[in-house]
C-alpha cells in the first residue's frame, strides 16, 4: 500500500485494502489483548506491594472484560475457512406460504440489514423482486466487510415463520418460509474457465420505483449459464457494464463453488442444495405465537426474546454455529 501508484487502479487498491481489513480484525484484537495483560500484570504488583484494594476490585473487573474478549478472539479464530475472510453475494427468497413468505422475506432482510450495521458490514442491493400483494419475491445484496462470508454462510438454509397472520382476517396462525443464500465474492484470483458460448446475456429495464432512469432504459443484466442452468442478475447500478460486471462475479462464485462442491462433501453439506423451500428443511424457527422463542435445529441454541432477534441481535446462533461446525470437522477429522 506504500508503494508508488497504489491507488492508480482503484478495484486493485480497493480489493488490496479489503484484504487489510481482514487482516488486521484477526491481529489487532490479539495485540491489544497481550497488551492488557502485560498492564494488568504490572498494576497488580503494584496493588499487592501497596495492599490497595480498589485497585485490585478495577482489575478483578477489567479480567472479566478481557475474558469475554478473549472469547470473541477465540471464535474469531474459527473463521479460517479459505473463504470466509472475502466479501459475498446474500440473497433471500420466499418459498412455500405466499403473501406470507414474501413479507416474511421483508422481515428478514430488515433483520440482516440491522445486523449489518451492527457489524459495520457495508451492503448494497443488486437485485429485487417485489411480492404480488405485499413484502418481497426475492432479494439479492452484496455484503462487504471483514469476515462477512465466513459469519453469513452460518445463515445459509431455510428459515421458518410460525406466527398469527396479519393478511388473515380470521386472525390464524400461519406458517411461512424463506431461504438465505450466501456466496463469496471472487474477483480474478480463482480460476474458473467461462466460455461465451456457453452463455447468454439479456438486457432489460430495472424494476422497482427506481427513479427518472431506472425503469427508462434497458440496464439490467441477466446471465444465463447453459451448462449449469445458474441464473444471476444485476439491477442496482445506472451502468449496464458495471451491472453486468456484478452478475459475471456472481456466475463465477457460483460455479466455483459448484466445483468445491464436487471435491469436498463437506462443503456440499454447507453450500449445497438447501431442498425445497418448505417444511422438513428449515435451519431455523422463529415462533411468534402461541409462545416466543427462536431455535436454531442444527446446534439447538434457543432464545425466548424474539424482538432482539429479529432487530438483527443474531450474534450468538453464529457463534453457536461455528462452534457447532468446528467441533464436528474436529470429530471427522478423528
Amino acid at each position: 500500500m506504500s508503494q508508488p501508484g497504489f491507488w492508480d487502479n482503484q478495484d486493485i487498491a480497493k480489493s488490496v485494502v479489503s484484504k487489510v481489513s481482514a487482516l488486521k480484525a484477526f491481529i489487532d484484537p490479539v495485540v491489544d489483548a497481550e497488551k492488557k495483560i502485560v498492564d494488568m500484570s504490572e498494576l497488580l504488583e503494584i496493588a499487592l506491594e501497596e495492599s490497595d484494594q480498589q485497585i485490585l476490585n478495577d482489575i478483578e473487573q477489567d479480567i472479566g472484560v478481557l475474558e469475554k474478549k478473549c472469547g470473541q478472539i477465540e471464535l474469531t479464530g474459527l473463521l479460517s475457512g479459505q473463504d470466509d475472510m472475502r466479501n459475498c453475494f446474500f440473497s433471500i427468497h420466499a418459498g412455500a406460504g405466499g403473501t406470507e413468505s414474501c413479507d416474511w422475506v421483508s422481515m428478514l432482510l430488515r433483520m440482516y440489514t440491522r445486523f449489518f450495521q451492527q457489524n459495520k458490514f457495508s451492503y448494497e442491493e443488486l437485485d429485487m423482486t417485489p411480492g404480488e400483494e405485499a413484502g418481497l419475491r426475492s432479494v439479492m445484496l452484496k455484503v462487504s466487510g471483514p469476515f462477512s462470508f465466513g459469519k453469513l454462510s452460518c445463515e445459509s438454509g431455510v428459515h421458518r415463520l410460525v406466527r398469527i397472520s396479519p393478511f388473515d382476517a380470521n386472525k390464524r396462525r400461519h406458517t411461512s418460509f424463506a431461504a438465505v443464500d450466501v456466496m463469496p465474492e471472487y474477483e480474478d484470483d480463482v480460476a474458473v474457465e467461462i466460455d461465451d458460448k456457453d452463455l447468454r446475456i439479456d438486457f432489460f429495464r430495472a424494476g422497482g420505483a427506481g427513479g427518472q432512469h431506472v425503469n427508462k432504459t434497458s440496464s439490467a443484466v441477466r446471465i444465463t449459464h447453459f451448462p449449469s442452468g445458474i441464473v444471476t442478475q444485476c439491477q442496482n447500478d445506472r451502468s449496464q457494464h458495471r451491472n453486468k460486471a456484478e452478475a459475471m462475479k456472481m456466475l463465477k462464485g457460483k460455479l466455483y463453488m459448484l466445483e468445491q462442491q464436487k471435491r469436498d462433501s463437506e462443503l456440499a453439506k454447507l453450500y449445497g442444495n438447501k431442498g425445497e423451500i418448505a417444511w422438513g428443511n428449515q435451519i431455523r424457527s422463529y415462533v411468534l405465537q402461541p409462545y416466543q422463542l427462536v431455535k436454531d435445529h442444527r446446534t439447538d441454541f434457543q432464545t425466548g426474546n424474539v424482538e432482539a432477534v429479529l432487530d438483527g441481535d443474531i450474534e450468538d446462533f453464529i457463534d453457536s454455529y461455528l462452534q457447532y461446525r468446528a467441533e464436528k470437522k474436529h470429530k471427522q477429522n478423528k
